[in-house]
Order: structure tokens, then C-alpha cells, then sequence
């Protein structure tokens, strides 16, 4: 089991973000265990890149002096594997909100659909964030705004995107891989590349494989799915 000395010193856990849990249920149930376990009145935990409710996948949570690490994580590339819907739109660009503005894909070719890839490469890409998001305008969630229905100005911001890969084309699905910078909004990726094709589309499924040189496949769930997880002798 870990001693208090070595979750203080600091620790990293690699966690596969299950379906509809936010990033901070994850922080929040591992900040419990901990507490509950030491008896602690407080102790640092925090992630180093959020996740939507919708997505799955690599989520990094530093604890006690780890924590210090968050920014270099965060400032780290990530991929992600993930389907995006043409034909069809959303408000929040994904599975949050309702469909609407459907439109016909029966011209569409697979030979369009590639050739689109061209113009979401590079290292100067500029997106605009979905309304439905976490960030702020003069101290408020743009959500919280967007909730309302009061109409929003997004600035662009600059991403890098460098690398875009469509591995199957199941109209009205794709399936794509992605590498990106940080601030990336896969989300108005899928929009875009709807709106580039005429046709709209929106992010059905969205899971993030990677971030910098933490993979995926060294993710380990005991910690927030077992109670018993730090009376357990690690292996």
C-alpha cells in the first residue's frame, strides 16, 4: 500500500475516464479515498487536462507535490481516436445537446471526405471553441451563457494539429485519429469538418489515448473503483 509519506511526495495515477464522468468526479473521488484513508483535513489533487462528460480515455491526476507537474503535462500533445456524425448538427458540437439541421451526405464521396483532412493540418490552425464549454467571458462559464440562449463572440485561438487520419468511413459515420496541441477542441474539429463538407456534422465518441509520453495503456482504475485500494500490497 502507499504510505502518507509517498502520496505527500507525490503521486501520478493514470485514469481511464469512464463514460459521463466529469474530470473533477474523478479528482473528487480520489481526494475522498485519500482523506479517508489518512485522515487528512486537506491534500493537493488535481488533473492535468479535462475531459468532457461525453469522452473517455486518458485522464492524469497528480497528487500532493505531483501536483506541481499539472502544467508541464498539460502543455504536452495529445491524441485522441474518436467518430464524428455528417449530415447533421448539434449546439454543443456532440452528443450533449439534440440534433437539427439535417442535411443529405448521399453525394459525399470517400475521395472528398480525405481530401477534406488537408485543411485541419498544421502547425497554425485556428479554431473557434464551442459555446458549450468551460472557459470564460467576464467571469462566467461560456455554458452557463450558452444555457440561456444569449448569443456569444468567441475569439479564434490558435492550435496545432499535427496529424489527422480517417481509418474508416461508415457514412454517416468516420472514424479519425488525431494529434494535436494543447487547447484543441476536438469537438469544433467535427463541426468544421461538417461545415467544410456542406453538410455540418457533430462528435459521437471521443476517447484520448495519449498525452506527452503517458499512454493509455498504463491506466489503472483501483484507485476509484475498489474501496479497499490502499489497503491492497502493490504488485
Amino acid at each position: 500500500m502507499y504510505s502518507l509519506k509517498e502520496i505527500e511526495d507525490g503521486k501520478i495515477f493514470l485514469i481511464d475516464k469512464p463514460l459521463d464522468w466529469t474530470s473533477f468526479d474523478i479528482v473528487n473521488k480520489i481526494k475522498w479515498k485519500i482523506k479517508k484513508h489518512f485522515k487528512l483535513k486537506k491534500i493537493k489533487v488535481g488533473h492535468a487536462g479535462t475531459l468532457d462528460p461525453k469522452a473517455t480515455g486518458l485522464l492524469i491526476v497528480c497528487v500532493g507535490k505531483a501536483t506541481k507537474k499539472i502544467q508541464e503535462i498539460q502543455d504536452a500533445s495529445k491524441m485522441y481516436t474518436g467518430t464524428i456524425k455528417l449530415g447533421v448538427q448539434t449546439p454543443s458540437f456532440d452528443t450533449e445537446t439534440e440534433e437539427f439541421n439535417h442535411k443529405s451526405i448521399n453525394h459525399l464521396t470517400e475521395k472528398q471526405i480525405n481530401e477534406n483532412i488537408q485543411y485541419f493540418i498544421g502547425e497554425e490552425i485556428w479554431q473557434k471553441p464551442p459555446v458549450f464549454s468551460a472557459l470564460k467571458k467576464e467571469g462566467k462559464r461560456l455554458y452557463e451563457i450558452a444555457r440561456k440562449g444569449e448569443q456569444i463572440d468567441i475569439p479564434y485561438r490558435k492550435i496545432s494539429i499535427y496529424d489527422f487520419k480517417i481509418h474508416r468511413i461508415e457514412l454517416p459515420y468516420i472514424h479519425f485519429s488525431i494529434h494535436c496541441s494543447k487547447g484543441t477542441y476536438i469537438r469544433s474539429i467535427a463541426h468544421d469538418f461538417g461545415n467544410k463538407l456542406g453538410v455540418g456534422g457533430y462528435l459521437t465518441q471521443l476517447r484520448r489515448e495519449k498525452i506527452g509520453n503517458y499512454l493509455i495503456e498504463n491506466s489503472n482504475n483501483s484507485i476509484i473503483e475498489k474501496d479497499d485500494f490502499f489497503l491492497e500490497k502493490l504488485k
